[in-house]
């Protein structure tokens, strides 16, 4: 992707020297920035910061969380490192910094208290997940080649049948995909799990590139596979149960990933208000590289708009097949053509929280479990796992 780095080498030796004077001079005064930071702050441009967040050119002492940072004693190798690297050159003498708008007249966080360390450390907050930015699913439209970074693939070795990618799943930090139980729990004997594909866009080619509106190519980096460490399907999810309660389950990765533009995580329903919401009356997306209207799978990740359904109203339709939904289930979509369908299990339904203006992103709100055949009937709505019930399962379960 074209982003404005605003670095020469020139500006990143002077701003380094600037930085070392900093360091040695800044006095135990902070400064903070007024409380409506983004009406005050000169902006010099868009940059990546070195986590590839997206993020203002702004004065050194208006990132408050860096400059707070920088004052802390002594200064951590990692941190002047992190500091030097987010530098996007200098104005008049001043250090310009990269930083991300939430960072903005943002005090540094508190120490977490000892029984939630590995929960804050193991799971991203928006800034970092869920960052917002056609062959189709079912009525959707193609995505944008850096669209939904945290969507991955699994793949199976299916014995002599090869490897193939057959369920799909989301980034929710660098070590974990959360997909459905029954991509773990459900499949043939001589398939194993054995590794997600990140980054990936289009499924025949590597590396992806599309041509924007002006004519330019704008490629991706390479695709990443990486081998699964273990599987943690739900305890409770039984495979013959016609309602599927319990379709949830979580993919250990052998490594750590580092996140790029084209791989990030999406963030989880962690807030009350979201965790309370049954989203009645949303609209949201579901994405994958599932079946199309001609019944092929796509090479391309594609996405759609499904309405939300009261849970009701959807019980009301799968009673006729003796399915006795729960209410750590949702159900989305039910219109004619636009549906996720099957490669798309264990892909995500993404919700949007706008509650916050300065802070605009997207959260997990479900995860494919099942839905009518053929797919895309009208008045059948796809059935999903609902995340925000299952928050506290998943941090329960992962690891550092």
């Amino acid at each position: 992707m074209l982003h404005c780095k605003m670095i020469s080498k020139s500006s990143l030796s002077i701003g380094a020297v600037i930085l070392v004077s900093i360091i040695s001079a800044t006095s135990a005064q902070i400064y903070y920035p007024p409380d409506k930071p983004s009406e005050n702050v000169v902006n010099y441009g868009r940059c990546l910061t070195p986590n590839s967040e997206r993020a203002l050119c702004i004065h050194l002492e208006q990132c408050t969380y860096l400059y707070n940072k920088l004052l802390t004693k002594p200064l951590l190798d990692a941190d002047k490192m992190f500091l030097q690297r987010s530098q996007c050159g200098s104005n008049n003498g001043k250090v310009l910094i990269c930083c991300p708008e939430r960072q903005i007249g943002a005090q540094m966080p508190a120490e977490p208290d000892s029984t939630d360390t590995r929960i804050r450390a193991s799971l991203p907050e928006p800034g970092t997940c869920g960052n917002v930015i056609s062959n189709r699913i079912y009525g959707g439209n193609v995505t944008k080649i850096d669209e939904y970074p945290w969507m991955a693939l699994i793949e199976y070795k299916k014995g002599e049948n090869g490897n193939g990618h057959h369920c799909g799943g989301s980034l929710i930090n660098d070590r974990y995909v959360l997909t459905a139980a029954h991509c773990i729990s459900a499949i043939p004997e001589t398939w194993t799990p054995y590794q997600v594909r990140l980054g990936e866009w289009d499924t025949q080619t590597d590396v992806d590139c599309e041509v924007d509106v002006r004519g330019y190519k704008d490629c991706a980096d390479p695709h990443v596979d990486v081998t699964i460490e273990k599987v943690i399907p739900h305890e409770k999810y039984v495979s013959s149960s016609k309602s599927q309660p319990y379709d949830i389950a979580l993919i250990r990765l052998s490594r750590s990933i580092p996140y790029t533009e084209f791989i990030q995580p999406i963030c989880l329903p962690l807030k009350d208000i979201l965790k309370r919401s049954t989203f009645e009356g949303s609209v949201m997306d579901v994405s994958g590289w599932g079946k199309t209207e001609q019944g092929t799978s796509s090479n391309l990740k594609l996405k759609a708009e499904v309405p939300i359904v009261p849970l009701n109203d959807c019980q009301r339709v799968y009673s006729q097949r003796s399915v006795d939904l729960q209410s750590s289930q949702m159900c989305a979509g039910g219109q004619q053509g636009i549906d996720s369908c099957r490669g798309d299990s264990g892909g995500p339904l993404i919700g949007l929280d706008s509650s916050n203006k300065m802070r605009v992103y997207y959260f997990l709100a479900g995860v494919v479990s099942f839905g009518p055949t053929p797919c895309g009937l009208q008045g059948w709505p796809g059935v999903y796992t609902k995340v925000s019930d299952y928050v506290d399962w998943i941090q329960q379960n992962i690891e550092p």
